[in-house]
């Protein structure tokens, strides 16, 4: 195996974590996210814990998958390598803050479980709640699509993978990024069918482009491909 298709097997692995990790975690932090009485309801602490732990599985595959891809997309651009990489720490800064805003939470009952019920200590909640909405709405939301932008220009100018997959991304990065902004001014909600629409090519495109480079690893590199200028005068 040479260490290009290593790299692609890593990075295509690491993507397809990011999957495993946050799809499941979104179900196991149902009782802090839906019903605003978590502090009183019934005990899940083992549960969110779990869902906050795969959150955090989930921001470090995110790093992982920039820092394998780094070396492999600054052949062909410096700038935007460099800016995939800063994108995707930023993503995975906002999702650890949701993790924290999570597991502040679960301190909370603790407290109010040995203490009492406070309706300050709800007030509280609610509002580690209502950040970790907004995180999940800049991160996975925005994040991703600025992410797909950088990414997916470069692998199609590199020709990496098919043609196919990088533009699911460049398609669904502006849907993506008027959705996350029509949610921010109120007109449209994180579950809405127009959410759910606008991040199915999001969704595809990191999907498919995960599976491909796992399964069949970068096509070979093309002579046509232009670099960009930064890489040319380093060269």
């Amino acid at each position: 195996m040479t260490p290009d298709r290593r790299t692609a097997a890593l990075a295509g692995a690491l993507y397809l974590l990011t999957f495993v990790s946050s799809i499941p975690a979104l179900a196991l932090l149902a009782p802090v996210l839906v019903g605003g009485d978590y502090l009183t309801g019934p005990d899940a602490d083992a549960r969110v814990v779990t869902g906050a732990l795969l959150d955090a599985v989930n921001a470090a595959a995110c790093i992982g998958t920039a820092v394998v891809l780094l070396p492999v997309l600054r052949r062909t651009t410096e700038v935007r390598a460099v800016g995939f990489v800063t994108s995707r720490v930023m993503e995975a800064a906002i999702i650890l803050v949701g993790v924290l805003s999570v597991l502040a939470v679960v301190t909370l009952r603790g407290v109010a479980a040995a203490g009492g019920a406070d309706p300050a200590l709800g007030a509280v909640a609610d509002g580690l709640v209502a950040v970790r909405d907004q995180t999940f709405l800049l991160g996975p939301g925005l994040m991703s699509a600025v992410n797909a932008l950088l990414l997916a220009s470069v692998v199609l100018q590199a020709r990496l993978v098919p043609r196919a997959i990088p533009l699911l991304g460049l398609v669904g990065a502006p849907l993506q990024i008027v959705s996350v902004l029509a949610t921010a001014y109120g007109l449209n909600e994180q579950t809405s069918p127009l959410s759910m629409v606008a991040v199915l090519p999001i969704f595809l495109w990191e999907l498919s482009f995960g599976l491909w480079l796992l399964l069949r690893g970068f096509r070979s590199w093309s002579a046509a491909v232009p670099l960009d200028r930064s890489v040319a005068q380093a060269r």
